[in-house]
């Protein structure tokens, strides 16, 4: 079965790799623009995690403290 459209096959291969990567490329920029955006509403700060890199020592300060999820919830420390 084929359905063609000035000669483009679009039940085809062709058609399908063509709608699978038009699918990623809107999922990357989808992507980009929610770490954009958590960037400029302060919710993550991505320029201490670039720090990781020169700072990789055992006795380097820690990027950030971690705390259990329950306490962040319940407003404890």
């Amino acid at each position: 079965m084929t359905l063609m459209v000035d000669g483009f096959n679009l039940l085809g291969r062709e058609s399908i790799y063509i709608a699978v990567t038009v699918l990623l490329v809107i999922f990357l920029y989808a992507y980009i623009v929610y770490l954009y955006r958590a960037q400029r509403k302060g919710l993550v700060d991505y320029e201490k995690y670039s720090n990781l890199v020169l700072n990789d020592d055992i006795n380097d300060e820690l990027l950030e403290s971690r705390t259990n999820r329950k306490d962040k919830k319940r407003g404890e420390k």
